[in-house]
Order: structure tokens, then sequence, then C-alpha cells
């Protein structure tokens, strides 16, 4: 109950009687913690009466305080790494060893640990940035917008992927976040790649060439300041021009295109139509050459034949002049229409127009008149040339051989 309440014996809360006395002293307070304390470790001041044996808890206790000590030291010098991680220590400050993962130590408190994630892929992104659930991006001109060599302006946007290949230069060179300074080393390194080209090289078919030597150089220029850090990647997210200019651009992208669609076009005719153009000049030239050939044998041949009948002429005259004159005249009547019929023994010749009489009988006949009626006229047509032929060929040789 409180202690101002009847029935509190009239005590403070200091336990004196009159709650109007004042407060015990601060000193008096301080003195009754001393005495606890010394109490506990087996030294208490002042006039207790108390002999030497009163000290032997105390001395008991210092080997357990001393233990619990060398307890908390040991827990502070056992560090443990993680996977993926590499921890450098450093003694005063000073670099002292590069440990791996697991459990290692150091001397705590003049050494420290620092761990450092080399296995962590970490990707830059320069010229934009993505943020949001939807991860939507927007363009920094600070950083994406270049000269190229033909004093035109591109939009360019990469994305770098890193890791650590050396803790110890990252800890030691590297003062700032490892982001910004990749960033701004693969900003100094695209700069100077796409300044040494142009426009449409970049934008068109010089990209895999862009991004390769500014990996190049991006690694490079991090080994020159010995960062520690490592180039994986290097991505063209987006080139283009500037939005003031794109239509523009796009006009002469499309002029381009057709360009090199004439050009493939071109190309196609012109692989099609040559080896056919080479084919035909190919086969004139062996047909020239056959035809060379066939006239060269067909003279050999008819020399040799002139030589043979000249041999058979030297034999028998007479019989060789007739055979002459009959093949002849068989070669020369045997395109003919025309038909004249020399009786022996009379001056007149009867001459058949053949040809003019196919011509009327063709043109009497109806248009229905089958074929095989023509044909039969002029197989007899035929015939009767032929048995005109023979008739004379007779009659022209009994009048060679009748004697003069």
């Amino acid at each position: 109950m409180p202690w101002n309440q009847p029935g509190s014996n009239d005590k403070d809360p200091w336990g004196r009687k009159g709650g109007r006395s004042a407060p015990p002293d601060l000193d008096e307070i301080v003195k009754n913690v001393q005495n606890r304390l010394g109490g506990m470790l087996g030294s208490r001041g002042g006039g207790g009466g108390r002999g030497a044996g009163s000290q032997l808890p105390g001395k008991a206790a210092l080997p357990l305080i001393g233990i619990v000590i060398l307890a908390l030291w040991a827990y502070q010098c056992a560090y443990q790494v993680q996977q993926g991680f590499a921890g450098i220590e450093l003694r005063f400050g000073e670099y002292s060893a590069t440990t791996n993962a697991g459990l290692n130590w150091h001397w705590w408190p003049i050494e420290k640990v620092v761990q450092v994630h080399v296995q962590k892929v970490n990707t830059v992104e320069v010229g934009y940035r993505t943020a949001g659930r939807n991860r939507q991006s927007s363009t920094v001109p600070r950083e994406a917008l270049m000269l190229t060599t033909d004093e035109n302006i591109v939009d360019l946007q990469l994305a770098v992927q890193y890791d650590i290949k050396d803790p110890r230069d990252l800890v030691f060179q590297v003062a700032d976040n490892p982001e910004i300074v990749v960033r701004g080393a693969t900003e100094s390194a695209v700069r100077e790649v796409v300044g040494s080209n142009s426009l449409d090289f970049v934008l068109t078919e010089g990209r895999p060439e862009v991004v390769q030597k500014t990996r190049k150089l991006l690694q490079t220029i991090l080994d020159r300041y010995q960062t520690g850090i490592n180039v994986i990647a290097v991505e063209m997210q987006d080139a283009q021009p500037p939005k003031e200019v794109k239509p523009a651009f796009d006009d002469a992208v499309k002029a381009r295109e057709d360009q090199v669609r004439l050009t493939n076009e071109a190309e196609a005719y012109a692989n099609d139509i040559i080896p056919r153009a080479r084919g035909r000049a190919a086969r004139a030239v062996q047909e020239a050459q056959a035809y060379k050939a066939s006239v060269i044998a067909r003279a050999e041949g008819e020399a040799s034949r002139f030589a043979q009948v000249l041999d058979e002429y030297q034999k028998a005259p007479d019989i060789t002049r007739d055979r002459l004159y009959l093949e002849t005249m068989e070669e020369v009547l045997s395109n003919s229409s025309k038909l004249m019929i020399d009786q022996s023994g009379g001056n007149n010749v009867i001459y058949l127009p053949l040809d003019q009489l196919m011509r009327q009988r063709r043109a009497q006949a109806p248009a229905l008149t089958s074929d095989s009626n023509i044909g039969g006229v002029e197989d007899e047509v035929v015939t009767g040339m032929e048995r005109g032929r023979d008739s004379r060929s007779r009659i022209g040789i009994r009048q060679r051989r009748s004697p003069k």
C-alpha cells in the first residue's frame, strides 16, 4: 500500500519513518553497490571483521572469468565465409591474407575481415535504366547520346555483365561502388569505339564488331586501373538515331534496303543468264567442231569414193559410165513432180504435169474427204513416177548399148 496511507507504519520508500525526512545520500548508494560487487569478487572493503579466508571465493572465480573472456575472444576471432564469397583479412588496415569459403580464423581486434561476393554476376545499364515491377526502361540521354566519326549522333544503350576476379584489388584499388566504376569505364570505351566508326556502320552491319571492340577495350581499362573486375559480356540493347531525325533516317534505311534488294535481283539475273549464254556458246562451239569433223569426214569419204570409182572406171569404162549416169538421174529426178516420157522410134515427148494434176485433185475434193483417199492418190502418182523412171532407165540403157 502507499507509504503515506494508514497501516503503512508511516514509512517512506527508503524505509525510514516519518515521510517528511530527506532521501539517503548519493554517496551512500554508491558505497552499497561497491560493497556488493566486492562481495561477489571476494574482496569486501571496510572493517567487516573478516579474516583472510574471506578472499577464497574471489580467487576461485578468477579462472572462470578468464575462461569466459577467452571464449568471447575466440568467438570474435573465428569467422565463416559463405559459399561464393572471399574473405580479405586486414591487419591494422593492411592486407594480410585472402581466405576461401568455410570456417576461418583471424586475430581480433587487430585484424578484421571484409567479405566480397566473387561469383555473383552483376549487370550495369549504360544509357538507360529499368525500374518498377514491369521493368519499364527510361533513356538517360547523358549516357546514351554519342558522336560518330561522320559527325552524326546515335542513341546507344548497353548492358554490361561482370563479376569479381581479384577481391584484393577491388578492396584496395576501388573506393567507389563497383557499379559506378564499370558504368564510367563502359561509357568511355563505347564512346571511343563509336567515335571511330560511321553512323551507318554502327546501326547496321557493324553492331557485333562494336560490341566486341567495346568489351575488349573495357576490360583493358579495368585491368589498367587494377580494379579486379572481370567483364563477362557486353550486350547492345538498342541503337538508333535521335528522335528528331528518326523519320529521315528511316527513309534512308528504306532506300538502302531497296538498293540492296535491286542489287541482289540484278546479281540473281546475272547468275541466271550468264551460265545460259556460256552454255549456248559452248554448244555452238561443239556444233561447229562437229560440223567441221563431219565435213572433213564427208570430203574424205567423197575423195575415197572418187578414187574407187576411178579405179573401177579404168577397169570397165562403159559399165561405170552407165552406172554413174543412172545414179545421177535417180538423184536428180527423185525430187521432181514432173514426168516426161520419150517414146522409142518417135519424135514426140509426152509431158505429164503430175504436180498440177495433184493440186487440181485436192481442190476438187470435198472438204470432208478423208486423208486416206488423198494418200491413195499420192501413192498412185508416186507409183506412176517410179514406173516412168524405170522405163526411161531401161530405154536409155538400150540406146547407149546399141552399136553406133
